[in-house]
């Protein structure tokens, strides 16, 4: 299937098969879009795959300024919620905006991203759409993970990465982390992958 095919075929789909999407297929297609396009090499976007009763939770919860997406929700087998690291699209170094669009890059960013995860979807067969009216701090509050050892080091993590994309150390000449390189930190060794790191 050529690129031309996916953009051409791909269709927005609000009615789905109640099979399950295995997670393997979910980490492909994500690492899949994690090669989109962004603002100075940032990769902004994060997703997380939502299933069972936290989806449900969000299906109820977070679309009653209007319903029928909840219903689409509900009947999908999983959701994916796209998120974004704020303060780095669209930002130089010292933390001033770039241009005068501000931060509405990381929607820029985050729209290629979306873009790219439905068209990896549609090749490999799944249908998506992208569901823009819902109860944004609602989702955010649903969504929170655990603050604990493993959060504060991938939060860590994090800051290592934004060092190493956005405000190199002074003297360093290196590239950019990408996905498939290693940071060692405290004894243990993290792999820079599409999802984030992994230990």
């Amino acid at each position: 299937m050529t690129a031309k095919d996916c953009i051409v075929g791909r269709r927005s789909i609000r009615k789905f098969k109640a099979d399950a999407v295995s997670h393997e297929l979910l980490s492909e297609i994500v690492e899949t879009a994690s090669y989109s396009p962004s603002w100075k090499h940032t990769q902004i976007t994060r997703y997380i795959a939502v299933e069972g009763a936290l989806k449900e939770k969000i299906a109820r919860e977070c679309t009653t300024m209007y319903p029928p997406n909840g219903d689409i929700i509900a009947a999908a087998p999983v959701l994916m919620a796209v998120t974004v690291i704020k303060n780095r699209s669209g930002y130089e170094r010292d933390g001033s905006f770039s241009t005068p669009r501000g931060d509405g890059w990381q929607m820029y960013d985050a729209g290629i991203a979306s873009q790219s995860l439905c068209l990896a979807a549609y090749e490999k067969g799944l249908g998506s759409v992208i569901l823009g009216l819902f109860d944004q701090s609602a989702a955010e509050a649903l969504l929170q993970l655990p603050e604990d050892r493993e959060q504060r080091t991938y939060s860590l993590l994090e800051h290592v990465f934004s060092i190493f994309n956005n405000r190199h150390p002074a003297g360093y000449c290196g590239r950019s982390l990408s996905v498939g390189d290693v940071v060692q930190l405290e004894g243990k060794h993290y792999l820079c992958a599409s999802l984030g790191f992994t230990e």
